[in-house]
């Protein structure tokens, strides 16, 4: 499978187009060439009157995408790597936020770390009743999610919510996360998810398209806009630190993390 496959666009009848993330074997982890490429396929679309609505999902059903691919971050020696990363991301994230057309998320299985930014920034999410959602950073890497992603958790679910979601580092199951916010629907045992996400974006397809556009952008001139320069510090404390790299480690190596706070 070469890069490009890794992530694949496809324009459907009636106006829809769906981005299908496509590392199964990796649980569909993003390498940082897959989020650049999502972020210019939003920019595409943005402009593209033909599209009006777009599906993600992932390929397979263990996940819809489990964050960043952790080989990625092997090469982070300075703080410049760091912050270079959390606003590369942070760019990338809020293109796809920001995408005039209504953006779907179909979440089949895990929806994780990086995975689960891309999907609370997405409109609709609409899993399957064994998808499972969650930012377990305190036990797997010890790093931080960016100020954006902690923005947007906080307006779907509340700041308790997220601390506790974050702070516990467990997965939520699809019902809670449809009971908190998280999911808008789930789709019951046995249920085609593909074929639900395509029945709703061809409804909203159906509508009119500058009320969606308006609609979509009133609502994110509501939300304080964070500075990601105001996150900066938590970074760097997160990924300079020997915890960090104690967490990369024993991820790779699948052993316990042993953490230091330091």
């Amino acid at each position: 499978m070469s890069e490009n496959d890794d992530i694949l666009f496809e324009r459907l009848e009636g106006g829809i187009a769906r981005v299908t993330f496509n590392r199964p074997q990796a649980r569909n982890a993003f390498t940082f060439a897959m989020y650049e490429r999502l972020g210019a396929f939003c920019q595409e679309v943005a402009e593209d009157k033909s599209v009006r609505a777009v599906i993600l999902t992932g390929a397979g059903d263990k996940a819809f995408a489990a964050g960043t691919d952790i080989n990625q971050f092997r090469a982070f020696k300075t703080p410049e790597d760091a912050i270079q990363y959390e606003e590369r991301i942070g760019r990338i994230v809020a293109t796809l936020e920001s995408c005039p057309k209504p953006i779907i998320a179909a979440i089949n299985g895990a929806c994780t770390g990086g995975g689960g930014a891309i999907a609370a920034s997405c409109d609709i999410r609409v899993g399957a009743a064994h998808s499972r959602f969650g930012f377990p950073i305190a036990r797997t890497l010890g790093n931080i999610l960016s100020m954006g992603a902690f923005s947007r958790l906080v307006a779907l679910i509340g700041p308790s919510r997220t601390k506790e979601m974050i702070f516990t580092a467990r997965l939520l199951d699809a019902q809670e996360a449809k009971e908190i916010g998280l999911l808008h629907e789930v789709v019951p045992e046995g249920g085609d998810l593909a074929a639900r996400a395509l029945e709703l974006a061809r409804t909203i397809a159906g509508n009119a398209p500058l009320t969606l556009r308006a609609t979509k952008e009133a609502i994110a001139r509501l939300r304080p806009q964070i500075s990601s320069e105001e996150g900066r510090d938590l970074v760097l404390m997160c990924y300079m630190s020997q915890d960090f790299r104690e967490g990369m480690d024993a991820f790779l190596n699948k052993r316990q993390p042993q953490w230091k706070g330091e």
